[in-house]
Order: C-alpha cells, then sequence, then structure tokens
C-alpha cells in the first residue's frame, strides 16, 4: 500500500477515535448490545457514505479545494456562509473540548511529578503549543506525528481490552432496551464519534486528488474506528452492564469501575494512556481540518508569516475559550453533532444533488444510490439533529 494513503488512513481514524469513543458505552448503554452495535453501525455506513460523495464532489474542483471554496462555487454566497459558520462552530468547539480535556490531563500529570502547582494552567499551554507547531508544520508532520501516537494508543486500548475480555459476562450481554427515549439522546454522541469530514480537504490536498486512493482511504480510515467501536462496545457492556454504566456517567467513574473489575493494577493507567493518545490524534486532526480551513477562507499565503498568522486564529480562540470556561464546551459539544449534520449530511447531498444537475462532464467516480439514497440520508442527518434538540 502507498506510504501516503497509509497515513491518509491513520490520520481518518485518528481523527474519529478520540473522547467520544469512551463516552460511547454510557451513552447507548440502556440501548442493549445489539441495539447499540446497531446504532453505531448505521451511523458508521452514514458517515461514510457522505464522506465518499465528499470525494465525488471534490472531482469537480482543484486539489487545494476546501468546503468553503466548494460550497461557494456549487451552492453559491448562501451556502458557502453556512457553511462557514457551521465549520466554525463545530470546529472550534471541537478544538476548545481538546484543549480543555488534553490540558486537564496534562496538568494532572505534571501535577503528580511535581513539575508544577494545582490550579496551573500550564499544562494546557504546552499541550496547545505543541499541536499547534505541528499542524503549523504542515500535514506532512502530523502524518508523521499521527502513526506513532495511533501505534502508542493502539497499544493501550488493545492491553486494556484484553485484560478486560475474561471478564465479560454473558448476562449483560443479553440485557434488553431499557427505555425507547434512551435511543434519541445514544444518537448524537453516536454520530459525533465518526466525524471526520472536516480531515478530507486536507487528506484530499496530501493524496493529489487521487479518487481511487480517497476511496481506499476514507472506507478503511473509517472502518477501523467502527471495529474497534464494536469491540469495545460489547466489552464494556459486557463487564459492567446496563445499570453500572448509567450510574456512572462520567469518564472518571467508569474507569475507576472498569479497573474495580479486575486484579490488573495497570489497568486505570492503560485507560487513561489512551484516553490521552485519543485526545491527541483527535486534536492533531480537526485543528488540521480548521487550520487548513481558515487558511483557505483568509487567503493567507503558504509561507512562514501566513501559517503563523493562520495558526493564531486557529488555536487562540478555543485555547480562550478552555482556559476561561473549563467546563463550558460539554454544553458546546452537545450541539456539536448539530453543526456536523450540517457539515457532513447536509451540504454534501446538497453539493452531489446540485452538481449531478448541473455537471455533465464525465465523472471518473460517482457513487451508487442516486436521488433516494441521497434523501434518506439527509433524512437521518435531520433525525440525529432533532435528537439533540429533544435533549435541550
Amino acid at each position: 500500500m502507498n506510504n501516503k494513503i497509509l497515513g491518509s488512513i491513520l490520520i481518518i481514524a485518528g481523527t474519529t477515535i478520540g473522547a467520544g469513543m469512551l463516552a460511547l458505552p454510557v451513552a447507548s448503554a440502556g440501548l442493549g448490545l445489539i441495539g447499540s452495535l446497531v446504532v453505531i453501525t448505521l451511523m458508521w455506513a452514514l458517515m461514510a457514505y457522505t464522506a465518499l460523495l465528499m470525494l465525488e464532489i471534490h472531482q469537480y474542483a482543484p486539489a487545494s479545494a476546501t468546503l468553503n471554496t466548494l460550497s461557494k462555487e456549487i451552492l453559491g454566497p448562501r451556502g458557502q456562509m453556512v457553511s462557514v459558520v457551521a465549520m466554525l462552530f463545530l470546529f472550534y468547539s471541537l478544538c476548545a473540548a481538546y484543549i480543555s480535556g488534553g490540558g486537564e490531563q496534562f496538568n494532572a500529570k505534571l501535577v503528580q511529578v511535581g513539575w508544577i502547582g494545582q490550579g496551573s494552567i500550564a499544562g494546557t499551554v504546552l499541550f496547545t503549543l505543541v499541536i499547534a507547531g505541528v499542524v503549523s508544520w504542515g500535514t506532512g508532520k502530523v502524518d508523521t506525528l499521527n502513526r506513532g501516537l495511533f501505534a502508542l494508543k493502539i497499544v493501550a486500548m488493545f492491553t486494556a481490552l484484553f485484560v478486560l475480555a475474561p471478564e465479560v459476562s454473558r448476562v449483560h450481554l443479553t440485557e434488553m432496551p431499557l427505555e425507547q427515549g434512551l435511543f434519541w439522546a445514544a444518537l448524537p454522541v453516536v454520530f459525533t464519534s465518526f466525524g471526520f469530514h472536516g480531515s478530507i480537504p486536507s487528506i484530499v490536498r496530501y493524496l493529489d486528488n487521487n479518487t481511487k486512493a480517497l476511496r481506499t482511504a476514507v472506507l478503511l480510515g473509517s472502518a477501523l474506528p467502527l471495529v474497534i467501536y464494536l469491540i469495545w462496545q460489547s466489552i464494556s457492556l459486557g463487564v459492567l452492564g446496563q445499570h453500572v454504566l448509567l450510574s456512572n456517567p462520567g469518564l472518571a467513574p467508569m474507569i475507576s469501575a472498569l479497573s474495580a473489575t479486575t486484579a490488573f493494577a495497570q489497568l486505570g493507567n492503560a485507560i487513561s494512556i489512551f484516553a490521552d493518545l485519543a485526545l491527541a490524534t483527535s486534536f492533531l486532526g480537526v485543528s488540521l481540518g480548521l487550520f487548513d480551513f481558515l487558511g483557505d477562507t483568509l487567503r493567507r499565503k503558504a509561507n512562514a508569516t501566513g501559517r503563523i498568522q493562520t495558526a493564531l486564529v486557529t488555536f487562540i480562540p478555543p485555547f480562550l475559550f478552555a482556559v476561561l470556561y473549563p467546563n463550558g464546551f460539554i454544553t458546546a459539544l452537545g450541539f456539536a453533532a448539530v453543526a456536523l449534520v450540517i457539515l457532513a449530511v447536509v451540504l454534501p447531498v446538497a453539493m452531489t444533488y446540485r452538481i449531478r444537475k448541473t455537471r455533465t462532464e464525465y465523472a471518473i467516480y460517482k457513487v451508487k444510490g442516486g436521488s433516494p439514497a441521497l434523501l434518506l440520508c439527509l433524512l437521518a442527518g435531520l433525525t440525529v439533529a432533532t435528537a439533540q434538540f429533544l435533549l435541550v
């Protein structure tokens, strides 16, 4: 396999597998094992399909095109405005979440070794500067760092899964759904856990708009998180059961509950390391997409001065939000699902429909399904957005 294709697969997978994975068992526990696995698989199918729609659209544009330029060219100024607002809301809220979560964990570790005192934000500053430096350097550097972090993340994750697997109870695996309303509560979290679309323009540029290579990267890059999510969901639900997961809705309580099920003392550390690396790789992918989007929107040059200017606009707003409102990102993340519906479902469907009607030139690649599949995707996306509003 081409080295760049492999790197692109890992960037997509690394962007997808983040802190959202750790929230899946709690968010969907009430559905039971079969119900939760079905919802996870359906959300993956929706997001993978709309990602392929993006590849179809990119055939009609230069490799350097972002969602901003695509929406303007295909849907006009109003479509561009919708994409800009949704993109900024989604990316900034996600970056604020990753800075806040990653910085908090980094601060805690620095406090443990005595390098900083309680209440310091030095870890948050350092975490942000490292990621900002790598992203500003370019996609190739993100690829290199992401490969190392992704490998470590997979080792930590499978260590935890290997230790937990023998503790799975068949009784927990056969538990039935508790309430119908829990289905709606699970949808936005599961949907957002497959949010990698913001990194697609960067991958298109990295692979020189090679449709065949891009299709491989998207399908394998999104299928890898799907397999991992299904395994993680089965083991965590099989070990703890519905009632324990629903009564421990936070990440720390869930880690403690999982650690208490086995004599392996380092299980908590393994899960903690995985959480750290999941945040880092997700932050890399999301901030890379935001960086390229802002660079294109603000028309910054690719030289050192232009990239520094883009980096400041990319990282300072979410950093300030994370520092000033350390818990405020949780609310923003809930509505991030709505912005993601617009970016990952509504806009790709609308642009694909428009371009199929207005462009008569030959397309190398066209996603199957026709207008019925586009309508089905749109309805599924609106269902996710409605579910989020019902939770408010």
